[in-house]
């Protein structure tokens, strides 16, 4: 056969593909306002860098009339492209095909383009968009769910994986983008959950709209299982890009060096009112953050899951940080069980991908209650100890205010490991606050004095004097340097640039029991 007829034969079949499941199907997704799976990776990758594989896979199901359909590219498109320059691997279900199903194929496919990821040393992004397991395949459907919940794990730490949720994804399906790094969703458009709202009602009687019970904000505010929830698709897929910009390509590497621009000496005197003179006053958190970091640079992580702690990436003179900071803005930035996983979570990504920690430490301690103790909150704030422990990137811990008892160890102390601790002259360590303090170690002078109430607030002034201040744990070595606010940000670069050729190793183990 003449090479021009191969070639016309060959277009047509590539045609066939590109169209997915046909007109009526693809009207029908834009109907519900969700693009293709070709049209958004047209937007997550640079135009043009887009090379398909696997193409003309097929099925080869002949159970209950399978023999008869046809399902251009198995329902998931799947290649390799470039963001800002840098190779990345993708797969993209296509729900115009089968509802996006997954088959024996379709799984195959996955994991072909995640077995490359990892021998190439590219991260991994999956947009989801699939009605779950292909039932008309049976067990060989859920074998390749199986094969890539196993390249999951064992790609974790190994290459950064985003899952982002562009529809349904429903039952064993949630299970591959929970193992991965980071889960973007739509808002009104994604859904996750284990069991659907038919299933519930069934079985226990409850009435849930699907929204309600796994949509992009359920997942972001209420149960942590999401990171970011966006307006739209194309908000959507700008955001991975820009996380993408923060992450190496791989744990061999370092993130990217980027010229912000920004003056690394550059004084903030606006620091030195933020913080309240009263220690028990709120204030945003995020403002000295934003203030002491590379303009612009500011990317934070769950922002509206356990908003007692911040967890963001930010650029310090170019280079990536992690950064860790209590929110005294909401429950005067107690640690609790929700925040402890959030902040052991993120901080065990930055050391997986040689991001250094930066810690802003204005904590109270771990809020008190029945609910935090029955819920094991010691097993759950523990993976913060571990988290920074085992951590062998750089250590930065900057004490803003309040740094009492246990939560002043579990925000990396020196004790933790942390490489360089600096502190604000306005900065207390101690055991816990010198209220209850006095109330403790005075108890009985209290009592027996003319006038209590002045008695104690003698014995508040008298802790507040030997403890409530940085000058007792610098005089021990627990802190580096007391510094003056408005040079906060001189300091935090030097430290980085001076940890940078950090090397620390950990005794040989097969891996370490992080409290689950």
């Amino acid at each position: 056969m003449p090479m021009e007829e191969l070639l016309e034969k060959l277009e047509e079949r590539i045609k066939k593909v590109e169209a997915g499941g046909g007109e009526a199907r693809v009207a029908k997704q834009r109907e519900q306002g969700k693009k293709t799976a070709r049209e958004r990776i047209e937007l997550l990758l640079d135009p043009g860098s887009f090379q398909e594989l696997d193409a003309f896979v097929s099925h080869r199901c002949t159970l209950f009339g399978m023999d008869k359909i046809e399902a251009p590219g198995e329902g998931v498109v799947t290649g390799v492209g470039t963001v800002e320059g840098r190779p990345v691997a993708v797969y993209a279900q296509d729900f115009t095909v089968l509802g996006g199903s997954l088959g024996e194929m379709h799984a195959q496919k996955i994991c072909k383009v995640m077995d490359l990821a990892m021998k190439l040393g590219m991260p991994i992004i999956g947009l989801n968009d699939s009605g779950g397991a292909r039932i008309q395949e049976g067990v060989d459907a859920l074998s390749g769910y199986g094969h890539i919940f196993y390249r999951n794990t064992l790609a974790s730490g190994v290459v950064p994986q985003i899952a982002a949720i562009m529809g349904p994804c429903a039952g064993g399906a949630v299970y591959s983008p929970a193992l991965m790094d980071f889960i973007f969703m739509v808002q009104g458009s994604s859904e996750m959950f284990i069991t659907g709202p038919q299933v519930i009602k069934a079985v226990t009687g409850e009435e849930v709209s699907a929204q309600q019970l796994g949509g992009a904000l359920t997942h972001n505010q209420i149960s942590g299982v999401a990171h970011f929830a966006a307006a739209s698709e194309e908000e959507c897929l700008a955001s991975i890009r820009t996380l993408l910009g923060y992450l190496p390509s791989n744990n061999m590497e370092d993130p990217p060096i980027v010229d912000t621009g920004d003056d690394p000496g550059r004084e903030e005197a606006a620091l030195l009112e933020i913080v309240p003179e009263d220690p028990n006053k709120a204030y945003d958190m995020r403002e000295v953050v934003i203030r002491t970091v590379d303009a612009g640079s500011f990317f934070e992580v769950q922002p509206l899951y356990a908003p007692n702690i911040i967890t963001a990436f930010a650029r310090l003179n170019g280079r990536v940080i992690g950064i860790i900071a209590n929110q005294p803005a909401f429950m005067a930035g107690c640690l609790d069980i929700n925040c402890s996983e959030k902040a052991a979570r993120f901080i065990r990504f930055c050391d997986a991908f040689n991001i250094p920690l930066v810690n802003y430490v204005d904590v109270p301690g771990f809020l008190p209650g029945t609910n935090q103790e029955y819920g094991g909150i010691i097993r759950h704030g523990a993976k913060m100890l571990h988290a920074y422990a085992e951590a062998t990137v750089p250590k930065i811990t900057l004490i803003v205010r309040k740094a009492y008892g246990g939560a002043y160890l579990a925000m990396c102390s020196r004790d933790l490991g942390a490489d360089l601790v600096y502190a604000w002259p306005c900065a207390e360590i101690a055991v816990m606050g010198p209220e209850g303090a006095a109330n403790i170690i005075f108890r009985k002078e209290i009592e027996a004095s003319f006038d209590p109430k002045k008695a104690r607030e003698e014995k508040i002034a008298e802790y507040r004097r030997f403890f409530a201040n940085p000058y007792v744990a610098a005089q021990r070595g627990y802190i580096d340097a007391v510094i003056d606010p408005r040079l906060t940000r001189r300091y935090l670069v030097q430290a980085l640039e001076l940890t940078a050729t950090k090397r620390e190793t950990r005794p040989a183990k097969k891996h370490s029991n992080i409290p689950l």
